[in-house]
């Protein structure tokens, strides 16, 4: 059994939630009456509606119990402004001291991490370079092309 706690902002707690919701209402009706009408078709042996709608109602289901087992880990981090040290919630500024390129983040449980959006997961090495850090800072994270030398400029 997972007793993980899963660390997550209120938005991402709505979204899993909302996620879960969607699937278990909207999803599993639609892909209950695409199997009914895939069945009519017959031969369900070489029958790739069938097939495709078996599927998806396995990743489907997969994925509500993977967000009820995420749920019942569930502790909401209620983000402090004005901290002085990075944690889960903050968004923090840093520039690259080689690049001098700056950029913001925000530290975010790995349920939430989308590094598209700079959410970063506070499990990964990245994230885990800026916690507990504070304005001013200097931090060597860890990287897939090796360690960045970052500076830290603001934390909201």
């Amino acid at each position: 059994m997972n007793t993980k706690k899963n660390f997550v902002t209120g938005d991402g707690l709505k979204k899993m939630q909302d996620e879960l919701d969607e699937l278990k209402t909207t999803k599993r009706k639609e892909i209950a009456e695409r199997i009914a009408d895939a069945k009519e078709l017959g031969d369900l042996s070489e029958n790739a509606e069938y097939i495709e709608a078996k599927e998806e109602q396995g990743f489907v289901e997969s994925r509500i119990l993977e967000l009820e087992q995420m749920l019942k880990n569930v502790e909401v981090i209620a983000h402090k402004k004005n901290t002085k040290v990075v944690q889960i919630g903050s968004t923090v500024e840093v520039k690259n001291t080689s690049t001098k390129a700056k950029t913001s983040y925000t530290i975010v449980g790995s349920s939430e991490a989308d590094p598209a959006s700079f959410k970063i997961s506070n499990e990964s090495p990245f994230g885990e370079g800026f916690l507990n850090k504070e304005v001013g800072d200097k931090v060597n994270v860890k990287t897939p092309t090796g360690e960045v030398p970052f500076e830290i400029i603001s934390i909201v």
